[in-house]
């Protein structure tokens, strides 16, 4: 019966894998390069990085948990890389993790006086594993081999962006691809289309507002997406909410403790089936520039976007 309850439960799971195939990150502003490769920070001699951490669903045992290390590098005016490194697991007695390493290489064209326009390409691989080790289905024969595998990634976009406007298309994965072990599927990977964009304006004196929007469709299945309204206080408070569709109400909230660092923390509140079952998704990111050429005098405001 155990074998029977276990083996449910990883189905269930592998359910949750196919809805939500990749990471889902409520600060996705802070690192845009997860869903559009295209998207530069466009700041010369800056070298952005940041550590992400979400813990989704808490009160589920075996409810996801990502942590992500990421980094925008530009090369010239004209270039930008970006590195990315995600650890995802879920599941409790049969866990399932996923590491994602992937560049992106984006080339930025000047289209007029006040826009920019960038191509990125993404390269990387996917690890997954299953680990049965400390389940009642250890002993399976089905979990003997073949219990992790690793694919290619390959993705691209397009990003258009002024001082204060940014809006772009991507699918950070071109590639649908099957997982299986000795023969029994369980993972499928469809392909995922993403469509960003935001405008910052000027409220009253020393707070800005970023309305924005982020629309996911994976191939098969409905659309979703998040709507948000950030607010930025004398360039050192950011405050917002979001609605993803469906999903959550999220709070948002960030401090520029210094020039080069930030923290930020958000909040969702479920609304979804699973509201009854959890106490809600927490993710805190901290984000840092190594002014490397010493250009700070060059950027006297904080990047809002």
């Amino acid at each position: 019966m155990k074998l029977k309850l276990t083996f449910i439960t990883t189905i269930v799971f592998c359910s949750i894998i196919f809805a939500q195939q990749e990471p889902q990150y409520s600060q996705y502003m802070y690192n845009m390069s997860t869903v559009n490769p295209a998207y530069v920070t466009n700041q010369s001699g800056l070298i952005s990085t940041g550590l992400l951490y979400r813990s989704q669903w808490t009160g589920i045992e075996g409810g996801p948990q990502t942590a992500n290390v990421f980094g925008n590098i530009p090369i010239s005016e004209k270039i930008e890389l970006s590195v990315n490194y995600v650890n995802d697991r879920i599941g409790d007695a049969i866990p399932v993790t996923n590491n994602y390493i992937n560049v992106d290489f984006a080339y930025i064209t000047r289209i007029s006086d006040q826009a920019k326009l960038s191509y990125g390409l993404k390269a990387g691989v996917n690890s997954f594993k299953i680990d049965p080790s400390g389940s009642d289905v250890a002993d399976d024969p089905a979990f003997f081999d073949n219990t992790s595998t690793t694919q290619l990634n390959i993705g691209a976009g397009i990003f258009l962006f002024t001082s204060n406007f940014y809006a772009g298309v991507s699918s950070p994965n071109l590639l649908p691809s099957d997982v299986d072990i000795n023969g029994i599927g369980v993972a499928e990977t469809k392909t995922h289309l993403y469509g960003v964009a935001g405008y910052i304006f000027d409220f009253i004196d020393e707070v800005r507002l970023k309305p924005s929007f982020v629309v996911k469709q994976v191939i098969d299945s409905p659309m979703t997406f998040d709507l948000s309204l950030n607010s930025l206080i004398y360039d050192k408070f950011e405050l917002g909410v979001s609605y993803r569709y469906t999903d959550s109400f999220i709070a948002l909230a960030g401090f520029n403790v210094t020039q080069n660092l930030k923290i930020g923390y958000s909040y969702d509140f479920s609304v979804s089936d699973l509201s009854g079952y959890n106490d809600g998704s927490h993710e805190i990111v901290l984000l840092y520039n190594f002014d490397l050429l010493k250009f700070g005098n060059k950027h006297t405001s904080p990047r809002f976007f």
